[in-house]
């Protein structure tokens, strides 16, 4: 029970001791009005106020020896002004907060943790530290209680009537330390502690430096006392100790309430309590709270200065997102804008506002105010779009929209809630000139359906809004020739068909545009030919055109040819066109042709940097979205200490059993049912599913047009890679490379490692030049603040997008076989449509949304 109730005891014993310091102060001061006691605050003089704050700053100097001794004591030396503000800081926290151990010990450690010291070091220095505090008082403590006792008050029942007896019990403490320092007795074990002692001179200067604090201590106090007090230096430093000996042992904040309740006792025989009172008051703000207010403001501006680079690099990255963030909100609240303007038209004004404007406007101005403003309404919902596609013709007549809404808002009604809500749109909009860039027509770049729908969405809350308002009255004819101050429902209804005739005209104007074609997918074209020209191709990636799951476009002269996929907007080729130069202009020019004709967006995935002026002439912006491996196969060894790695992974899977062969493709069909189970297995074990357009995926169909790799293990197949061969230049093989490469769970480890090297030394061998080990995603992106944002974020993912991929575990990887690496990018229209062609890709790649969701 005992144990259980431990850790409450002291905290009840602390509340215990205020309780009891708060009913003594009470008792004292009983018969004193706090008149009196302002008074006497009132009449401190500038000499005494003065002299206490000098005392109080000679006294924080002499504490900031406490560090420095310290610091010596553990043999770790800083600049001076770095254990000055530790201890002032300290000191001034755990003097002001209480339990001095926790306030000024976490204040310790964040600062000395900063400057390099070790959790142990910084543990030292507190108990360094604290030790000195007790010594010092204990000392200066024993000498004045010994030397000039104090009269201890009747209601404490000890033997001794004095505090001689206390004082010289106090100094046994230092005498003893400074004995066994002298006597280099070392370790000092104190029980389960030990305490590795300071030599003789360190612990006297501890003893000489914590008096000296006490003593100042007291003299802050002593300065703040009235002039006419009976009283010398000697009687109210013991009086002082007592006090704060008795307030330290309680732990409540500061000796708060038990302090003042000693000195009470103590000294108000010889001053008078208000007055008393009234320096223990000064002496609390001088000491305790001022140094305290200056110390938070030191340790804050640290704080800011410490993390001055980290918000610097903050800003900056929030910087680079600026220009995309912006138009969008600026975009958003245009619209928000526009509803606001559009329902205020819609419902009544306030009566008391419109008679005001009755008294000095005209009728007409208020009438044409009205119409104004719910039109700037329906135009702040149309330009909304133009922002959001960063139209230069939409940033100025949204400017000037936004002025005229704000007249109209307070000429039809005095709505300076809206005036104010579209001035500070205004003001937000006009220094982001830079931002809309475009130069295109909005009707031009055409609504998506998303866009349609909120704006009638809007339109039509604000014609239900003004009939809940306005009831069967709009549904007068009458309305229409009624025009006073107070016919609000004739304006609504003038404004409403306003509303409604501009958005008929606008509707017109798009209908009037050239309407694009049904959408028909193109046609495949001859697989057989596509299949010749992909074998003798020497890019191996002309190979995808196997899976069937892409459509084709052929030359006209039926040398090359171009595959590629559709999703939502983006027509996506995969890779370059595959032939000579004239062929791959030609087939680029006709796809892009092609994708116009269906208003889609023209893409060009994994192009090399051989076709990239092709595709500026088309009007594509060009983002990079990694680097491709390809090893030389001519100079490609396990010789030297460079490849002692890759002889290690080789020697290592042989000798567990394994072998390794080359299928020809007409030997893959009878192979079928063992590549199955190994891909099964490996799909399960890595909780996959296929992927397509740019992965192969198992089709026996796929598998059978080329050879395979195999790994056996005691005769059983774990793994296998089908075989990419490129065709050659004059005479001259050029590259080799893999696709479908999967293994089972009994494979040794580091099969894949295997298959890659067995298969360099036997392309080597059959006279090809080059090993494509395909694409490392995001690799070699820059990111510097000055290129382009999609870049930024790719390098950003590269670095950190661990989660999500291991994009630098795959770069490593490769990089074992000493590649040369060779910039892949992205062709597409630019804005902010490169990000919803990557969404499209990934949906491609990973056969609809569900697939880019999960594996």
């Amino acid at each position: 029970m005992l144990g259980r109730l431990k850790p409450y005891l002291g905290p009840a014993l602390a509340l215990g001791l205020l309780a009891a310091a708060v009913w003594a102060l009470k008792a004292q001061l009983a018969g004193y009005d706090i008149g009196e006691i302002l008074g006497t605050l009132r009449h401190e003089t500038d000499r005494d106020i003065f002299l206490a704050f000098g005392l109080t700053a000679v006294n924080f100097i002499v504490l900031g020896g406490y560090d420095i001794l310290a610091l010596a004591y553990i043999k770790h030396p800083l600049p001076a002004y770095r254990p000055m503000l530790a201890s002032f800081a300290g000191n001034a926290f755990s003097n002001t907060i209480g339990l001095s151990t926790l306030a000024g010990s976490s204040v310790r450690y964040r600062l000395y943790s900063s400057w390099g010291l070790t959790p142990g070091e910084i543990a030292k220095i507190v108990v360094f530290t604290t030790l000195t505090l007790w010594l010092g008082l204990f000392s200066i403590g024993g000498i004045i209680f010994t030397a000039k006792p104090l009269p201890l008050p009747d209601w404490i029942s000890l033997p001794f009537h004095t505090t001689r007896p206390l004082g010289l019990i106090l100094l046994c403490a230092p005498a003893a330390y400074l004995y066994a320092a002298a006597r280099k007795e070392t370790p000092w074990r104190l029980g389960r502690f030990t305490l590795l002692l300071p030599q003789f001179r360190s612990a006297l200067l501890q003893v000489a430096v914590a008096s000296l604090d006490w003593a100042l201590a007291a003299a802050v106090l002593y300065a703040l006392l009235p002039p006419w007090a009976n009283v010398n230096f000697p009687l109210v430093l013991g009086a002082f100790l007592l006090g704060q000996i008795a307030g330290l042992v309680s732990q409540v904040p500061g000796g708060l309430g038990v302090f003042e309740s000693c000195l009470l006792f103590l000294l108000t025989p010889r001053i008078p309590a208000p007055a008393l009172f009234a320096a223990l008051v000064a002496y609390r703000v001088v000491y305790y709270l001022l140094p305290l207010a200056l110390a938070s403001a030191l340790l804050a501006v640290r704080e800011v200065l410490s993390a001055r680079e980290y918000a610097r690099n903050v800003i900056v990255f929030l910087m680079q997102w600026f220009p995309m963030v912006a138009t969008r909100v600026l975009s958003t609240f245009t619209f928000l804008a526009g509803a606001v303007l559009l329902f205020s038209g819609a419902t009544p004004a306030v009566h008391s506002r419109l008679r005001w404007l009755e008294e000095f406007l005209p009728l007409s101005v208020l009438e044409v105010s009205h119409f104004m403003g719910s039109l700037a309404g329906l135009g702040l919902l149309i330009l909304a779009r133009g922002l959001h596609k960063r139209l230069d013709a939409a940033y100025f007549v949204t400017a000037c929209v936004l002025f005229a809404g704000i007249i109209a808002s307070l000429l039809k009604g005095l709505d300076y809630e809206e005036a104010l809500l579209l001035t500070v749109l205004l003001l937000a909009l006009l220094p982001c000139h830079k931002l809309f860039y475009r130069k295109a027509s909005l009707l031009s770049e055409g609504f998506t359906k998303g866009w349609i729908i909120a704006i009638l969405v809007a339109l039509a809350c604000s014609v239900v809004l003004g009939y809940m308002a306005y009831g069967d009255a709009t549904l007068d004819s009458q309305l229409w020739w009624m025009f006073t101050f107070e016919d609000e429902p004739s304006r609504f209804l003038r404004a409403t068909v306003g509303i409604l005739v501009v958005v008929l005209f606008v509707a017109a104007l798009r209908l009037m545009r050239s309407a694009k074609p049904r959408y028909a997918p193109p046609s495949e074209g001859d697989f057989h030919t596509v299949q010749a020209l992909a074998a003798s191709a020497p890019e191996t990636p002309a190979y995808l055109a196997l899976l069937r799951d892409k459509s084709f476009l052929v030359s006209k002269a039926g040398d090359g040819f171009l595959m590629y996929g559709i999703c939502g907007r983006s027509w996506v080729s995969m890779g370059d066109p595959v032939g000579p130069p004239a062929a791959r202009a030609e087939l680029a020019w006709r796809f892009r042709e092609m994708v116009d004709l269906y208003a889609g967006w023209t893409v060009f995935y994994q192009a090399g940097k051989e076709n990239l002026p092709l595709y500026l002439d088309l009007g594509l912006s060009l983002i990079k979205i990694g680097e491709e491996a390809r090893v030389p196969l001519a100079t490609f060894s396990l010789a030297g200490q460079a490849r002692k790695g890759l002889r290690y992974t080789r020697n290592m899977v042989e000798k567990e059993g394994a072998t390794f062969e080359i299928a020809p493709a007409q030997a893959v069909e009878g192979l079928l049912p063992e590549l199955k189970a190994v891909s099964d297995s490996w799909l399960a074990s890595k909780h996959a599913r296929e992927k397509k357009f740019s992965l192969g995926f198992f089709s026996a169909e796929y598998l059978t047009q080329c050879p395979v790799a195999l790994v056996r293990k005691e005769g059983k197949l774990v793994a296998f890679a089908n075989i990419w061969e490129g065709g050659a230049v004059d005479g001259v093989r050029q590259e080799l490379s893999v696709d479908l490469m999967r293994y089972s769970p009994e494979a040794p480890p580091s099969v894949m490692e295997y298959l890659y090297i067995m298969l360099m030394l036997w392309g080597r061998e059959q006279g090809y030049q080059w090993f494509n080990l395909g694409m490392a995603p995001f690799s070699g992106l820059e990111s510097h603040s000055l290129a382009p944002a999609w870049t930024r974020l790719g390098s950003l993912l590269y670095s950190y997008g661990g989660q999500l991929y291991n994009f630098q575990g795959l770069r490593r990887f490769k990089d074992k076989f000493a590649p040369v690496w060779e910039s892949k990018y992205l062709a597409s229209p630019g804005g902010t449509v490169p990000p919803r062609v990557l969404a499209n890709i990934a949906s491609l790649v990973s056969g609809g949304v569900r697939g880019v969701i999960t594996k």
